[in-house]
């Protein structure tokens, strides 16, 4: 009998001023706003990306470029996940040449998917930096990777999942650690 054990670590409220912190210390570390580039990884990077452009936008003035990357193909586990993969859009409409790219995801675990996400970033060209912002940093790191920007460092075992919930893809905002119990 499987029984799954749940905690909650964030909220909504959590959540929401967690994302208004991290937008002002991009802020504080970035003089050219002109210079800053936004990329969200699918799924759950790119709403948080897209409230981190909004908050940017507005007080900087300026409108700041957001992309949205699908890294299903720069998988280097592709074959173990499923022999048909969802192959989502990836919308870059900006030159990433030259900018300043702030690449987004909600959780950090063994580095894998960013080490993907930063093969197909500079498939689009040759940023002058990419800097890393995760809502959660859950350790088990297997890749030198580590977060410039962290929402929260979460301590877990490999035997609990971090599951991020945000409206725009789940109906709410909330941060639950799960364990399964056999």
């Amino acid at each position: 009998m499987k029984t799954i054990k749940k905690r909650k670590i964030m909220d909504e409220v959590d959540i929401g001023r967690t994302v208004e912190r991290l937008s002002s210390e991009i802020l504080e570390r970035h003089k050219k706003y002109e210079k800053i580039a936004l990329i969200g990884i699918r799924t759950r990077g790119a709403p948080l990306a897209r409230r981190i452009k909004e908050i940017l936008d507005k007080k900087t003035g300026i409108e700041i470029p957001l992309g949205i990357l699908d890294i299903t193909f720069y998988r280097d586990d592709l074959q173990k996940v499923s022999e048909s993969p969802e192959v989502k859009s990836t919308l870059l409409d900006f030159n990433v040449n030259d900018k300043e790219i702030i690449l987004i995801d909600d959780v950090l675990y063994t580095g894998r998917t960013i080490r993907s996400a930063l093969d197909a970033v500079v498939d689009f060209g040759r940023p002058d930096k990419i800097e890393l912002l995760v809502l959660i940093d859950r350790g088990h790191r297997e890749l030198p990777i580590h977060p410039d920007y962290l929402g929260r460092k979460v301590a877990t075992s490999k035997k609990e999942n971090v599951e991020v919930r945000l409206k725009e893809v789940d109906g709410k905002d909330e941060v639950v650690i799960t364990e399964i119990k056999t």
